[in-house]
């Protein structure tokens, strides 16, 4: 498992087995880097949560499953956001993925000592962010160690730890590059087109400056991000009608539909969309078509007008998908969607 458990007593942060004092004083580090935090924040904390699917921990872009050694910790987030990330063990990436708001804390009903750290807003960057940059490690808590050659010794029981806002701004704003980037501004729609006035100060504001937590939560660059996503996905092609069209500044025709709408709860995760033409996106949007667990598109034949359905009988053999399959759509998003088709 990727995530110690803290409570078992096997060994401590630096890997080797804990005497009193070792877990003294790695109570006291993880104890005064949060007591820091929750005076700055007024009692919040924002957060890197460790994370990995194939863990044992029941994680999702909903929820962080962890053990009661961490409770205190993950408590003092409610309210704030967190940075997730990938360790290097089990195949994972070593690199800062996402960022999320905690919403609460719910206790685990199935397993004795876990708790659930409700996840909202979640978003994941662009590209992931590796754990080091060229200066050095990204989280003050990590630069502290003496040694840097034990940094991943000391990681060992504090899969949540908390995080400086200037850190927590270094990241996101490493990870949200390539949406924020003025040269992609027309293909992701951020251009002065398409941004109101309040946007458009946020997203060209200079990193240093950006307001982080704004940038999260505004809905224009969230799209921009999803649309990034998406259609490179699909490279930028229709999954039911095959159609790539893409004009002299970069934007695709294709559009990035959400499959489980965002109104409705529905994340912002490449699993919950789908890169569809404007008019099939109309059609999607409004439940006249959708698609089945083998994956080839379902009509409406008494809603769709006859010149439509004309065009979909050529397109109703498989919808065309992503070449990495983890970039499938999630088959329980496309499950709600069918849930109002017809």
């Amino acid at each position: 498992m990727s995530r110690a458990r803290r409570d078992d007593g096997a060994v401590n942060i630096l890997g080797y087995e804990e005497t009193e004092a070792d877990r003294r004083g790695e109570r006291d580090l993880l104890r005064a880097a949060n007591r820091h935090a929750a005076v700055a924040h007024g009692g919040m904390v924002k957060a890197v949560f460790d994370t990995k699917p194939g863990s044992g921990y029941d994680d999702s872009t909903e929820r962080y499953h962890f053990p009661r050694s961490y409770l205190g910790h993950a408590r003092a987030c409610v309210g704030d956001w967190v940075i997730l990330r990938e360790p290097r063990r089990n195949g994972g990436r070593r690199a800062y993925v996402a960022a999320a708001r905690v919403e609460r804390i719910d206790p685990d009903p199935d397993r004795a000592g876990h708790s659930y750290a409700i996840l909202r807003d979640y978003l994941p960057f662009d590209v992931p962010v590796p754990f080091r940059s060229p200066d050095g490690h990204r989280e003050a808590i990590l630069r502290a160690v003496p040694d840097p050659t034990q940094v991943g010794r000391a990681l060992r029981g504090a899969s949540v730890r908390p995080i400086p806002d200037d850190d927590f701004a270094a990241i996101v704003n490493e990870g949200l590059r390539e949406t924020l980037s003025p040269a992609n501004a027309v293909r992701l729609e951020l251009d002065a087109m398409h941004v109101d006035p309040a946007t458009a100060a946020l997203i060209t504001a200079a990193p240093a400056e950006r307001r982080v937590e704004q940038v999260l939560m505004n809905r224009k660059v969230r799209d921009a991000a999803f649309r990034r996503a998406v259609l490179a996905a699909y490279d930028d092609t229709c999954a039911v009608t095959g159609i790539k069209i893409v004009n002299g500044g970069g934007r695709a025709e294709a559009q990035a539909a959400h499959i489980w709408p965002v109104a409705d709860g529905g994340p912002d995760v490449v699993q919950n969309g789908i890169a569809l033409s404007a008019t099939v996106h109309w059609l999607f949007d409004r439940h006249l078509i959708s698609i089945d667990d083998d994956w080839r598109l379902l009509v409406s034949h008494n809603k769709v007008p006859p010149e439509l359905r004309e065009l979909f009988t050529r397109h109703q053999d498989r919808i065309r998908l992503p070449k990495d399959r983890s970039l499938w759509p999630h088959p329980a998003f496309v499950a709600r969607h069918r849930e109002h088709y017809g």
